[in-house]
């Protein structure tokens, strides 16, 4: 227990070696948060905002593909909703935001 404290003293007594360390940790954290901004957040919100801008141009005859892999032609817009015709009689309503892509016209005929 003796030995214990006095490696405690002997480890509190040696003189700090200047205060660059503590500028050092603050420019590190600094920098890390930087090239986490510009590897994760930025173009994530790129991303965002292209997706965005494509939900909000689509319009009636756009061949789509959904999230989940559905093809169809947009037959009809809402507000929030995209009714898609999958095949002759059947149309399927999706989220404006799950549509992944808008696919080139003729998409659809040559698949």
């Amino acid at each position: 227990m003796l030995l214990f404290l006095a490696a405690n003293a002997h480890a509190q007594s040696a003189d700090p070696s200047g205060s660059g360390g503590e500028m050092f940790q603050i420019f590190f954290l600094i920098g890390l948060f930087a090239l986490f901004y510009f590897i994760a957040i930025r173009p994530q919100r790129k991303r965002q905002k292209e997706h965005t801008d494509m939900v909000s141009a689509l319009s009636k005859g756009n061949e789509v593909i959904t999230t989940s892999g559905i093809l169809g032609k947009i037959t009809r817009l809402e507000d929030n909703y995209v009714v898609l015709q999958v095949t002759d009689n059947v149309e399927l309503k999706f989220q404006r935001s799950y549509i992944s892509a808008v696919l080139p016209k003729g998409t659809l005929k040559s698949i």
